[in-house]
């Protein structure tokens, strides 16, 4: 059996960052977020590497990845451009946003025969999600009519950053570990110990922090891919009026899948915490949890000498 292939979605501009956060150093090398998960990938069982870019960030980002990732591991590239449209629809003159992370997947149709997984280029996972996803895909396998996919479930209260909001997909999951539904949260934030929500920016809903949330650490087996095509030409059509705001998320495809008994999702539950640049300020929180990472001897102080 062929090793899993991980899918690396790098196309976001980091507006709340305020830059290139993707090749933003935090390691005592000079290592990004993205070694570390690479890094761990490895060590998990897993094989080519497939980086989401585009033209505007590509020269950057290849720059730093070549030099480093590129000569460690197998990879390739794929581009998540607006243009990548089905026959029939045109991009909207102001659209700037990239289509969403279903978009993002689909561009690696042609570059992908395997199960894989799909992770964020800009969140640090941990060891132990990366080899609880490795295990499965080796292992994942379609039933009849029925796909095999998986997903790593954290602890919210592990995912949450100190200087402002975050967006998590909040899970419901059966007794068996099988997701439920996952559902888009775009605005959770702390506050005095506490965790809110808000869909409006006005009203705030209090919220658990131990509810299993989707850091867009997924499994796939390829026919994800049929899928994706297939209701990204939907989502099109049926958003004529609103394509200049409206995105196209990897979770709805998922729940799609769900509620029309096409796709079970086995949730990997995890107690990693994550770390992330989603703001400024966080690079110092990041850069130390790193270290002591090192220092615990999860990881060399040179990541790839």
């Amino acid at each position: 059996m062929s090793k899993p292939e991980l899918i690396v979605m790098a196309a976001g501009i980091g507006s709340r960052y305020g830059g290139l956060k993707q090749i933003e150093p935090i390691g005592p090398g000079g290592e990004i977020i993205l070694d570390y998960s690479i890094y761990d990938a490895k060590q998990a069982g897993f094989g080519k590497i497939i980086f989401v870019i585009n033209q505007k960030i590509e020269r950057a980002f290849r720059e730093r990845i070549d030099q480093t990732i590129g000569q460690h591991c197998a990879t390739a590239y794929a581009y998540q451009e607006l243009e990548n449209l089905p026959d029939g629809f045109e991009v909207p003159p102001d659209r700037q946003k990239p289509w969403g992370t279903g978009h993002a997947v689909l561009s690696c149709k042609d570059q992908v025969d395997t199960t894989f997984a799909v992770i964020n280029a800009d969140d640090f996972y941990g060891r132990t999600a990366f080899q609880a996803l490795g295990s499965y895909l080796q292992n994942s396998m379609d039933r009849k009519e029925i796909c095999d996919f998986c997903m790593v479930g954290y602890n919210l209260e592990n995912t949450l950053t100190e200087h402002g909001h975050v967006a998590r997909g909040v899970c419901k999951v059966d007794q068996e570990g099988r997701l439920i539904e996952v559902r888009e949260r775009t605005h959770i934030q702390k506050f005095n110990g506490n965790v809110k929500y808000t869909e409006n920016g006005e009203t705030w809903i209090e919220i658990p922090g131990d509810s299993l949330v989707s850091l867009n650490l997924w499994g796939f087996t390829p026919v994800m891919f049929a899928e994706l095509e297939e209701r990204f030409a939907h989502f099109m059509s049926e958003n004529r009026g609103n394509l200049l705001a409206a995105e196209f998320f990897l979770p709805e495809v998922v729940n799609q899948l769900i509620d029309e008994n096409k796709a079970t999702v086995q949730v990997l539950q995890t107690q990693e915490r994550w770390f992330g640049v989603t703001y400024q300020e966080d690079k110092i929180r990041v850069k130390n949890a790193v270290q002591e990472l090192i220092l615990q001897g999860d990881y060399p102080r040179q990541l790839w000498g």
